[in-house]
């Protein structure tokens, strides 16, 4: 009966973050997520309680999931931070951009930070907050004597060439060959960001030398 009563809830979460992803809370319905999970109507009252919370376990699901999928390295102690920046760099373009058949959950995450709803108060919490502090730490040990605004500022620069490529993907096919686009893998791009990053922190402690 366990087994069941998981498989039954696994399967709703699946079809309501396709669906969602697809065109959003407002204009996902109970009934098209419940055919697509081949669930009876009740199911999402009774595992859920309504299509909030439905939508919310969708999000949380996503963002643990791929977490899971594609963790963040165990630096040893000691680990250089130019290694550890790179590292970070790959996982986080792996999670957006990585090839896999879990797409919903890479659109969904996508489309809650573009249209925020309640659920990305407790995504923030949960998954933003944590990573971004990991990155802000990586970078602090990159630039030391740099204030905490500024490594924020490079911190957030690091995440937007990272989500470039996730946000404008049907641009860039339009501007590069099929042939070159095939190429931006996240190991590629990752390193493109990394040293594009790190020549900008070089820049950043010449001038504080000045």
């Amino acid at each position: 009966m366990a087994i069941a009563v998981d498989d039954t809830r696994a399967r709703v979460i699946e079809a309501a973050g396709t669906v969602f992803a697809n065109k959003g809370f407002e204009a996902a319905t109970v009934r098209e997520i419940c055919r697509l999970g081949k669930a009876n109507l009740a199911a999402v009252n009774y595992y859920f309680g309504d299509k909030k919370r439905l939508y919310l376990a969708a999000v949380e699901f996503a963002h643990r999931h791929r977490a899971e999928q594609v963790p963040f390295p165990a630096w040893a102690e000691g680990t250089e931070p130019r290694k550890k920046l790179a590292d970070f760099i790959l996982t986080m373009l792996t999670r957006m951009i990585g090839r896999g058949p879990s797409q919903w959950e890479r659109d969904l995450m996508l489309r809650e930070v573009a249209r925020p709803t309640d659920a990305c108060q407790e995504m923030v919490r949960d998954f933003i907050r944590p990573q971004f502090a990991m990155l802000v730490g990586i970078l602090g040990e990159l630039m030391p004597t740099v204030s905490a605004e500024r490594i924020r500022l490079v911190a957030f620069s690091v995440v937007g060439q990272c989500l470039h490529y996730r946000v404008t993907d049907p641009v860039i096919q339009m501007l590069v060959s099929a042939k070159e686009y095939a190429g931006y893998e996240p190991q590629h791009l990752a390193e493109h960001i990394t040293e594009l990053t790190l020549g900008g922190i070089e820049r950043i402690l010449r001038d504080q030398q000045k």
